[in-house]
C-alpha cells in the first residue's frame, strides 16, 4: 500500500511537472508601460499636469483607448481616470480643491476651444466654458494653458492671442492681450505669468492686466511649462529647447535666473551619458511641473515623436523627486499604437520602436528617445502634417554591425529609413523613404513591405502587380545605407492581389500573403499565404507549403527562423505560429500570465508584429497593444 501511494505521488508529480513544462513553452511579458494590466496601466501620452496639495496628480491626454483622458495618480500608483477616452485635448489642465479644468477635444456639438469643469469628488463634468472663437480646429491645440487662483480661472486662447479670465463658474471677467500665449502660472501676489513658447519669452501681468515684466530666455529656449513655487518664491520654467531642463527664476523685483534643475542638454547631453539616452534628470520634452504640500516635485516629460494625432505620441514619462532632488519613482507609458522590434546586434536585449528604445522585462526600462529635433528638424517623425499620424512602428535589421531602423505608421503606404553611428549615439539619423528619390518611385507601398536581414528592400508598389527588390549596396563612412536599382518580379497569379511580403535570406524563403480582390481596403489580408523555398534560386512559381488560415480577419504577419507568426484584428489577441516547412499550426500564443499581463484585443495594424530568433533557439515575438499602451513580448522555445 505504501509503495502504491509512493508511486501514485511520484506519477502525479511527473504529470504536474510535464504539464508545467508544456505550459511554460512560452512566456508573456510586456514593455513600454510601468504596469502591465488595464486596471493599473499608466495612461497614454500625458501632455499637461496639475498636482493637488495632497499629492494627487492629474494628467491630460488626447486619447487613451481604455480609460478617461484625465488620468489620476498618487504615490506611483493609478487612482483611475476622469471622462471618456476621447474627451480631452491634452494641452492644458489645472484644478482647485473641488474641481479640475481641462481643455476639451474638438467635438461635433461645440467644436474646439472649450474648457470642461469636472467635480473632483464625483469625477463628472458639470460645466463647459466656451473660451475661443476658433471652434473649427481639429488637429492643433487651441487652449494652450490653464491656471486657477481663488475664484478665478485663466485660459490661454492661442489663436485669439489673449488670455481670457473667468470665474471658476464660467463668468467672463476680462481679456489680457498677449501674442501666442501658452503655459500659465499665478504667483502669490496674484500676478499672471504667461509663456510665449515660440518667442522664448515669459511675460508678467498684474491682476488687472497691466504688463509688468518680461523674461527673455536664451534665443533657442522654448518655455513649455510654468509653475510658481510658493515655498521659494521662484518661478519654475520647463524649457523644451536644446537646454532640456527646468530653469528657476527669482521674481522679487527684476526676474533673475538663479538655478536650474536637470542635466544641461537633457537626453541629448554627451557628457553624462550617450546622446539620446534618457535618465532621472536627462529630460526630454518637459510639459508639466508641480509640487505637493510635502515638497515632492513632479516633472512630466513627453518624449519627442508624433504627428497631429497627439494621442499617438506614445509617451508619458512622469518623475517624482524629494525635496533634495532625489528621484523617488517614475511612471511611464511609452507606447500606444506601436510596436518595437528586437535588436539583432544585442540578440534581442534591446527593442527599437519608431521613436524609442527599450530593454528589460516586466515593463522594462526606457533606454532612449531616438529623435533629435534640433539636429534633424525635418525628421519625418516630427512632421505634424504627416497623413499617417505617426511613425511609431519600428522594424530593425543589422548588417555588418550597422543598424537600419524603418519607422512607419499603423497602416502605412510609406516607410522611413534611419541609421545610427557612434557620434550620434542612440539618435536615429533620417536617410530616405519609399516612396522617395532613394528608391526612384512616387508610388505608395500597398502590396507589402519587407527589409530583410541583409538590408535588401522588397516592396509591392501600388497597382503594378510586381514586387520591387532593391538590393542594398553598402554603407558610407557615416553608416548611411544605399540601395541599388530595383529588380522587378511578377507577383504570382495565385496570390494576387498581394498585401504582405516577408523574405528570409538565411533560408531563401519568400512568404506572400493575399489581399482581398476588389476591396478598397488594401491593408486587409485574405486567408491565403504562400511560402516559396528557394525564391532567389529561381522558385517564384511553386509555393510549398500553402497556408490557409482558418481564423477570421488576419491583419499582421512576421517571420523568423522556421516560423510564421500571424495576428488577427476584431477577433482574438492570439498569435498563431505556423511551421514554414510543414505549413502546420504548431502553437498559439495567447497569454501565459492572465491577470498579470494584458495582451490586448487583437492586432490593429499591418506591421504590429515583429519576430526574432535568438542564438539559443528562443523566438522573441513583439505585439502592439494599444489597449494597455504597451508592447507585449512573447518568448517561445519550440
Amino acid at each position: 500500500m505504501v509503495k502504491r501511494r509512493t508511486f501514485a505521488a511520484f506519477l502525479c508529480a511527473v504529470i504536474a511537472l510535464f504539464s508545467q513544462v508544456c505550459h511554460a513553452q512560452y512566456t508573456t511579458d510586456w514593455l513600454g508601460n510601468t504596469y502591465g494590466t488595464l486596471a493599473t496601466h499608466v495612461g497614454n501620452t500625458a501632455r499637461s499636469m496639475w498636482v493637488a496639495p495632497e499629492g494627487v496628480i492629474y494628467t491630460a491626454s488626447l486619447w487613451d483607448e481604455n480609460e478617461g483622458g484625465v488620468a489620476i495618480y498618487q504615490n506611483g500608483q493609478s487612482l483611475g481616470s476622469i471622462g471618456t477616452h476621447a474627451d480631452f485635448q491634452g494641452s492644458a489642465i489645472t484644478g482647485n480643491a473641488t474641481s479640475i479644468f481641462a481643455a476639451l477635444q474638438y467635438n461635433r456639438s461645440f467644436g474646439s476651444g472649450s474648457v470642461g469643469r469636472y467635480n473632483r469628488a464625483t469625477q463628472t463634468r458639470d460645466l463647459i466654458i466656451p473660451v475661443s472663437t476658433w471652434t473649427s480646429v481639429q488637429h492643433a491645440d487651441v487652449i494652450t494653458g490653464l491656471a486657477t487662483a481663488g475664484s478665478l480661472l485663466y485660459a490661454s486662447d492661442f489663436f485669439g492671442n489673449r488670455v481670457r479670465v473667468y470665474t471658476t463658474d464660467g463668468v467672463w471677467q476680462q481679456d489680457i492681450q498677449v501674442t501666442g500665449p501658452g503655459a500659465l502660472a499665478l504667483d502669490s501676489a496674484g500676478n499672471l505669468w504667461v509663456a510665449q513658447q515660440g518667442a522664448g519669452t515669459i511675460v508678467e501681468f498684474s491682476p488687472g492686466g497691466a504688463l509688468l515684466n518680461t523674461i527673455q530666455m536664451p534665443a533657442a529656449s522654448r518655455p513649455s511649462a510654468l509653475y510658481f513655487d510658493a515655498a521659494s518664491g521662484q518661478l519654475m520654467v520647463g524649457d523644451q529647447g536644446p537646454d532640456m531642463n527646468i530653469k528657476r527664476y527669482s521674481i522679487a523685483g527684476t526676474p533673475t535666473l538663479v538655478s536650474t534643475f536637470g542635466i544641461q542638454g537633457g537626453y541629448l547631453d554627451t557628457t553624462t551619458g550617450i546622446k539620446g539616452q534618457v535618465g532621472d534628470k536627462r529630460f526630454t520634452r518637459v510639459v508639466g511641473i508641480g509640487r505637493d504640500a510635502a515638497g515632492t516635485l513632479y516633472v512630466l516629460n513627453n518624449p519627442w515623436g508624433g504627428a497631429w494625432d497627439m494621442g499617438r505620441n506614445g509617451a508619458t514619462d512622469l518623475h517624482a523627486y524629494d525635496s533634495n532632488g532625489n528621484l523617488q519613482w517614475k511612471l511611464q507609458s511609452l507606447n500606444f499604437e506601436a510596436v518595437a522590434a528586437p535588436d539583432p546586434l544585442t540578440d534581442a536585449t534591446l527593442f527599437y520602436s519608431g521613436a524609442h528604445i527599450y530593454t528589460g522585462t516586466a515593463g522594462g526600462t526606457f533606454v532612449a528617445n531616438t529623435v533629435d529635433p534640433f539636429t534633424y528638424p525635418s525628421d519625418p517623425r516630427l512632421n505634424m502634417s504627416d497623413t499617417q499620424r505617426d511613425e511609431h512602428f519600428g522594424q530593425m535589421v543589422a548588417v555588418g554591425g550597422n543598424r537600419i531602423l524603418v519607422a512607419s505608421g499603423q497602416n502605412p503606404g510609406i516607410f522611413y529609413f534611419f541609421h545610427f553611428n557612434p557620434a550620434s549615439g542612440y539618435i536615429a539619423i533620417p536617410d530616405a523613404s519609399i516612396p522617395g528619390t532613394a528608391f526612384n518611385t512616387t508610388r505608395q507601398v500597398t502590396g507589402g513591405f519587407c527589409i530583410d536581414s541583409r538590408g535588401d528592400v522588397w516592396a509591392g508598389l501600388d497597382r503594378t502587380n510586381h514586387i520591387y527588390h532593391y538590393p542594398m549596396t553598402g554603407f558610407d563612412g557615416t553608416g548611411k545605407p544605399t540601395w541599388g536599382s530595383a529588380v522587378t518580379i511578377s507577383i504570382p497569379q495565385t496570390i494576387r492581389p498581394l498585401t504582405r511580403i516577408i523574405y528570409l535570406p538565411e533560408s531563401d524563403t519568400m512568404i506572400l500573403a493575399q489581399g482581398i480582390a476588389g476591396s478598397w481596403d488594401w491593408t486587409a489580408m485574405q486567408s491565403r499565404i504562400e511560402v516559396y523555398h528557394g525564391w532567389s534560386a529561381g522558385n517564384t512559381t511553386r509555393p510549398n507549403p500553402v497556408i490557409n488560415l482558418t481564423s477570421a480577419n488576419p491583419k499582421s504577419i512576421t517571420a523568423a527562423g522556421n516560423y510564421l507568426f500571424v495576428g488577427y484584428v476584431h477577433t482574438v489577441p492570439n498569435i498563431d505560429a505556423f511551421n514554414l516547412t510543414t505549413g502546420q499550426l504548431d502553437n498559439t500564443l495567447t497569454n501565459s500570465s492572465p491577470g498579470t499581463v494584458d495582451v490586448g484585443n487583437d492586432v490593429d495594424s499591418m506591421y504590429g508584429l515583429r519576430a526574432y530568433l535568438r542564438a539559443a533557439g528562443e523566438y522573441v515575438i513583439t505585439k502592439d497593444n494599444y489597449n494597455g499602451s504597451s508592447i507585449v513580448v512573447y518568448r517561445w522555445t519550440p
